[in-house]
C-alpha cells in the first residue's frame, strides 16, 4: 500500500478505534458521582471539577522566584469529570483545563480555562455525556464521528510560535492562544493530514526540530512525524508495529527514534464488543517488553529488541554511544511490573478510593544496536514523571527530576526528586502528609545549575502551591512559594517559557 494511502486512512479512522459499529443503547446512571460526593477523603478536590473557567489571580509569595524563571509555566490536565450528574470512570476522560502561571520575582500570577473543544462545546450545550471516552462508556452515547469528535486536548502543551498546543492521545492537537488561553480550533500540519494522531509527548531536540508520533491501535499503525524549528512540517509517515500496544511517550537520541512498547496489546474484538478504549486492550507479558528503534534519516531503517516485561507512561531520555560492541542506546523511563495503574488505580480516584497499584521504579535500559540484546536496570527511586535539562534531550545526561515517595492512604506522591541515572544517588524534599505532588519541570540558567519548578496540592488547606528549587540543593527546600487562594484540579504536564 503507498505510504499516501496508508496516511489516508490513519486520518479517517483517528488515532484510537472509537467508531463503534452501532450506538450504544440508552441506560441508567451509575453512582460514582454520588460515591464522590459522599467519601470523605480530603484529598478528592484533585478530582474535583471546577464548575467554570479560572479568572486571572495574584498569588501570594513567599522568597523571590529567580530572574531564569521569569517567564510562564503552561500545565494541562483533565478537570471536567462530571456533567449532568453523571462522573467520569477514569481520570484520563476529563475534559482538558489548561493554565498559565506568570512568573515576575515577587509576583506570580493564576489563570484556568477549559479548553473548548467541539466534545466539550456541545456536551456543554446538552447538559450531559454524548460521546465515549478513554475508559467511560456513558449510557446513551452516539459513536462519533472522528477522533477528534472526542478530543478532550488534556495531557500535555507544547509552546509553539505563539500558541499553546493542547494535546491528547488520540487526535489533533488543539491551538490556544498563550496569553489569553482562547481556544482557537484544531492544528492542521497539511491538508491530507487533518484529524491524524499527534501524541501527547513530543520531544523537541536542542536544534529545535520537534519529534512526534500517534497511534492508530486499530490498523495497527505508528505514524511518524518532524517538524522544522519555526513550525512547518518537514515529513510524516506511518510505519505497521504487530500487536500494537498501548505507547504514551518515546525518546529521540542524535540518530533515533526509541519507542518502548508494553505488552498491553490492542484486541479489536473486545472493543465491537462495546469495551472502552482502555479496557479493549489485554495484558500479553509473553511479548516483552518491546523496543522499538527507528532511524531519524530514514524510518524505514528499524530495529526491535526486547526487554523483560512491564509497562510504562513515561520516558526520560534517550542518548546513544558508538562502541567496539556496536551503537548502544541508553534510556531511563519508569517502569511498574503490570498495568494495573491505569486500570485500577487511575479508575478508582473517580469515586475518591485509594487503590494500590506496584510502584513505578526510575529504570535506566541499553539497547545494544549492534548485538540485537537489551538489558536494564531498576534504580532504588520510586518514580513518576521524569524531567530533564531540555537542553540535553538525546544527548548524554545525568539528572533526572521525577515525582516519587508513594504512600498507603494518598494517592500520586508526596515528594520530589532530583536522581543521577549513572550513579544512583538522589536527593529529595517532601511536601508532608498533606500534599499531592505534580510535574515538576527543570529550568536552565545559563551555565549554573537552574532550577526545578512545579505545583503540588496542599490538600491540607485547598489550596495549589507554586514552587521554586535550586537544582543542585532541591533536599534544602523551596527558594521561593506561590499558594493560590484556592485548589486545582491534579494535572498531567507542563511546559515553561521564559520571558
Amino acid at each position: 500500500m503507498e505510504r499516501r494511502e496508508l496516511l489516508r486512512l490513519l486520518a479517517s479512522a483517528g488515532a484510537l478505534p472509537l467508531l463503534a459499529p452501532l450506538a450504544r443503547a440508552a441506560g441508567t446512571a451509575d453512582d460514582w458521582q454520588a460515591r464522590f460526593e459522599a467519601a470523605g477523603a480530603p484529598w478528592k478536590t484533585g478530582f474535583a471539577t471546577p464548575p467554570d473557567d479560572l479568572p486571572l489571580t495574584r498569588a501570594m509569595v513567599r522568597g523571590r522566584f529567580p530572574d531564569a524563571v521569569a517567564g510562564t509555566l503552561f500545565r494541562i490536565g483533565p478537570a471536567g469529570h462530571d456533567l449532568g450528574g453523571e462522573r467520569y470512570h477514569h481520570w484520563f476522560d476529563g475534559d482538558g483545563m489548561v493554565h498559565r502561571f506568570v512568573i515576575d520575582g515577587t509576583d506570580v500570577r493564576h489563570q484556568g480555562r477549559y479548553v473548548a473543544t467541539p466534545k466539550r462545546v456541545a456536551e456543554v450545550r446538552a447538559g450531559r455525556r454524548l460521546f465515549e471516552a478513554f475508559g467511560t462508556m456513558p449510557p446513551g452515547v452516539e459513536p462519533p464521528t472522528s477522533a477528534d469528535s472526542i478530543n478532550v486536548a488534556n495531557t500535555s502543551v507544547l509552546p509553539m510560535q505563539g500558541e499553546v498546543l493542547a494535546l491528547w492521545e488520540g487526535g489533533s492537537a488543539t491551538r490556544v492562544d498563550a496569553r489569553t488561553l482562547d481556544t482557537l480550533g484544531v492544528k492542521t500540519w497539511r491538508s491530507d493530514l487533518a484529524g491524524m494522531p499527534f501524541s501527547a509527548h513530543p520531544k523537541v531536540d536542542p536544534d529545535g526540530t520537534v519529534w512526534n508520533f500517534g497511534v492508530s491501535s486499530g490498523q495497527g499503525l505508528l505514524a511518524l512525524y518532524e517538524i522544522a524549528p519555526e513550525g512547518a512540517l518537514r515529513r510524516a509517515a506511518v510505519v505497521p508495529v504487530a500487536d500494537m500496544p498501548m505507547v504514551h511517550d518515546f525518546a529521540v537520541t542524535g540518530r533515533h527514534l526509541v519507542f518502548l512498547m508494553p505488552p498491553l496489546v490492542y484486541d479489536g474484538k473486545r472493543k465491537e464488543a462495546g469495551a472502552s478504549f482502555l479496557d479493549a486492550h489485554v495484558w500479553r507479558p509473553e511479548l516483552g517488553m518491546r523496543a522499538l528503534v527507528v532511524d531519524k534519516q530514514d524510518w524505514e531503517r528499524r530495529q526491535l529488541l526486547t526487554l523483560p516485561a512491564g509497562f510504562l507512561f513515561h520516558v526520560g531520555n534517550a542518548w546513544e554511544e558508538d562502541t567496539p560492541r556496536g551503537t548502544l542506546v541508553h534510556i531511563d523511563y519508569v517502569r511498574s511490573d503490570n498495568a494495573d495503574s491505569v486500570f485500577t488505580t487511575n479508575r478508582e480516584v473517580m469515586r475518591a478510593r485509594r487503590v494500590k497499584s506496584t510502584d513505578p521504579r526510575l529504570t535506566v535500559a541499553t539497547l545494544n544496536l549492534g548485538t540485537g540484546k537489551a538489558t536494564q536496570q531498576a534504580l532504588a527511586q520510586e518514580a513518576e514523571f521524569p524531567r530533564i535539562d531540555p537542553r540535553r534531550v538525546g544527548l548524554r545526561h545525568r539528572h533526572v527530576v521525577h515525582a516519587t515517595q508513594t504512600r498507603p492512604d494518598v494517592p500520586g506522591f508526596g515528594a520530589i526528586a532530583r536522581t543521577d541515572v549513572e550513579s544512583g544517588r538522589s536527593q529529595r524534599f517532601s511536601y508532608g502528609a498533606q500534599a499531592m505532588v505534580e510535574e515538576h519541570v527543570f529550568v536552565p540558567d545559563g551555565t549554573k545549575p537552574g532550577w526545578v519548578l512545579g505545583t503540588v496540592l496542599d490538600f491540607g488547606r485547598q489550596k495549589t502551591v507554586l514552587s521554586c528549587f535550586a537544582a543542585d540543593h532541591l533536599a534544602a527546600g523551596p527558594v521561593a512559594q506561590a499558594t493560590l487562594p484556592y485548589a486545582l484540579p491534579l494535572g498531567l504536564h507542563g511546559a515553561f517559557v521564559p520571558a
